[in-house]
């Protein structure tokens, strides 16, 4: 079955994104990048961006699925609440478009990406390249991918 997914790595700077769509044992990218919100003077213009691009996204995309990683490290108790509003928000953009929200602790998606659950980032990295036929410059949009390959891989062969 033909499905689109799109993969989400949350960040209160820069949100990765990657679309992907699947079918069987193939993979085509359709998209991936980051939405930038850079510095605004609050965090509530920031959100306002990641929502902004997320649901434009989604609209353009129309995908079946959303993959979002779950936190596992966060440097501090106030970044990690920050983070958890990018997760709101993206939560919520999924949530108004009816998109059933999946998610994945960020060792299962380095076990389905590269086989192993504590591979680095780089390794993930260049199997989402190989997997996916091209070259990838921004590691937020390598992540986004990774959990949405994931998704994919869990969806063909179900627990």
């Amino acid at each position: 079955m033909r499905q689109v997914i799109l993969g989400v790595d949350p960040g209160s700077r820069d949100t990765g994104f990657g679309v992907i769509e699947g079918e069987g044992e193939h993979l085509l990218h359709l998209a991936s990048g980051r939405i930038h919100a850079g510095r605004p003077p609050s965090l509530e213009n920031r959100l306002r961006q990641i929502y902004d691009g997320l649901t434009a996204l989604i609209k353009e995309h129309q995908p079946q699925a959303l993959a979002l990683e779950e936190i596992f490290l966060a440097a501090n108790v106030r970044t990690a609440f920050i983070l958890g509003q990018v997760r709101g928000v993206v939560l919520l953009a999924a949530a108004q478009a009816a998109l059933p929200i999946f998610h994945y602790p960020p060792a299962t998606v380095k076990k389905a990406v590269v086989g192993y659950g504590q591979a680095t980032k780089a390794q993930v990295q260049l199997m989402i390249e190989h997997l996916l036929g091209l070259k990838i410059t921004n590691e937020h949009a390598a992540d986004a991918l990774a959990v949405g390959v994931c998704h994919h891989f869990h969806c063909r062969w179900p627990r």
